[in-house]
């Protein structure tokens, strides 16, 4: 019997599933058992541990054995794989949304005429630079086998309008004089900034700008304001129309009286909705109350200041809604739904529609082809028989380009929209029966009064769980 089949019989190797650990454990407990070290070393590699062996730990199991005889010993240590970092834009300014407010007087006042924190930039001044993503380290298992990493992915620059990237590529600068927006896409822009100093009334009339506009009153019912970049009000907003591929800031609120509609590229903020219509691709952020309006959010629908009241009306939102109280005492008819996107909705019938047709033109395409084949097969294919042919091949092989895009886009649709993990609804103080709560597929409608609670979807249905 060789001194391998020998040690078998008393120990047992053990490698841990993500292979950095080795371990051994005695079968039996026999004060005879001996070997060296070098035959230890030997069975361990037989074992396929040939890497991290801790020697130190080997030598007294070779000294003193007993002492390893009940309990699993780590005889060999690997080195985990460092993954890579990820690389990102560091931007000239905070464009963190949040920052975002009126500038506080001594005494606790607040001037809503001086709108502070906007990104005003120069001709030539940076706006933002690239981070570089850092390369991962491979790990080594026990077995001496590598363990793959993952470097670090780059990011990239969108660019927008009016700014410059340098030769480098590693940093992007202004072109103009103007104000840093970030538009839907995570597009980087410089826009020229347009300011009322008063009310969007019949003085001023309907605004359409291939900038920022700043309001510093208020915009009354009726009246348009379109924008390529932000939209700021200092005021409030009235039953009108506000359009916007960058982010809506409102300092007062919106009353809308079931008139007009906010429409961001990006993310709403104001301090209350009354009757409004307010639709956000990202975030709808309210300081105070949504009473009786339809909001739509690509993410999340946030109201939780002081107040943090959501009553009445349909709110949707693609990942979570959270408030401090949800409904009334009287069961005022509230919804909330969370894993909805509707753009997404409408994104899929249309790519199913596109599919159907891009189909249909393919089999004709391939049925004339069909016929060509013959013609060519009988040795009767003209010239102009042959040209068309020919375009036709390309005629197929760019349709199935595209409906292979397509298909893989209508896939990551229907995943997104089953995809009800993380969506959830939080009522950080209380949420009142009458309220209807949608997830996803599923609804639940709430009878009682509830403190602090939190629902998610779980295996087919909607929980309530603590929030946390």
């Amino acid at each position: 019997m060789t001194t391998t089949e020998q040690l078998q019989h008393y120990l047992v190797v053990q490698q841990s599933p993500d292979k950095l650990t080795a371990t051994v454990q005695f079968n039996i407990a026999d004060d005879s058992f001996s070997c060296t070290l070098a035959q230890l070393e030997e069975f361990l590699k037989s074992h396929g541990v040939k890497y991290g062996l801790q020697r130190e730990t080997l030598e007294q199991i070779v000294k003193l054995p007993s002492r390893f005889f009940h309990g699993q010993t780590v005889v060999a240590l690997g080195e985990g794989s460092v993954q890579g970092e990820d690389g990102f834009i560091r931007f000239a300014y905070d464009m963190n949304e949040d920052d975002y407010r009126p500038v506080e007087l001594e005494g606790g006042k607040i001037d809503f005429k001086e709108v502070t924190q906007l990104k005003n930039v120069k001709r030539g001044q940076l706006i933002a630079e690239k981070v570089k993503a850092t390369p991962g380290r491979d790990g080594i298992a026990v077995t001496g086998d590598p363990i793959p990493c993952r470097n670090g992915k780059e990011a990239y620059f969108k660019l927008g309008k009016n700014v410059v990237l340098n030769p480098e590529q590693t940093a992007i600068y202004a072109a103009i004089d103007g104000l840093i927006s970030i538009t839907d896409k995570s597009k980087i822009n410089v826009f020229p900034v347009y300011e009322v100093n008063g009310d969007v009334d019949y003085k001023t009339g309907n605004i359409d700008f291939v900038g920022t506009v700043v309001i510093r009153g208020n915009v009354l019912t009726g009246f348009k304001v379109k924008a390529s970049g932000d939209i700021r009000v200092v005021g409030g907003v009235e039953g009108a129309i506000l359009e916007t591929d960058g982010s809506v800031e409102i300092s007062g609120g919106v009353l809308g009286s079931g008139k007009g509609y906010i429409k961001a590229g990006k993310n709403v903020k104001c301090s209350f909705i009354q009757e409004g219509n307010v639709s956000a691709a990202e975030d709808v952020m309210v300081s105070q109350s949504i009473m009786h309006s339809q909001v739509r959010a690509g993410r999340h629908v946030v109201c939780t200041g002081a107040k943090g009241l959501v009553v009445g009306g349909n709110i949707q939102a693609g990942d979570r809604v959270v408030a401090r109280v949800i409904g009334n005492s009287m069961s005022t008819a509230t919804a909330i739904e969370v894993g909805v996107r509707p753009e997404l909705r409408s994104e899929l019938m249309e790519k199913r529609a596109l599919l159907k047709q891009l189909n249909d033109n393919l089999d004709k395409t391939e049925k004339a082809l069909a016929l060509l084949d013959q013609l060519a097969a009988a040795g009767q294919l003209s010239n102009d028989k042959m040209a068309m042919r020919i375009k036709l091949s390309s005629t197929k092989r760019a349709s199935l380009e595209e409906i292979a895009v397509n298909k893989d886009r209508v896939l990551e649709i229907e995943k997104s929209l089953e995809d009800t993990e993380s969506a959830k609804v939080d009522a950080v103080n209380v949420i009142y029966g009458g309220t209807k709560i949608v997830i996803g597929r599923y609804t639940r409608f709430i009878k009682d009064t509830t403190q602090r609670v939190s629902f998610r979807y779980s295996e087919g249905d909607i929980v309530m769980a603590p929030y946390m």
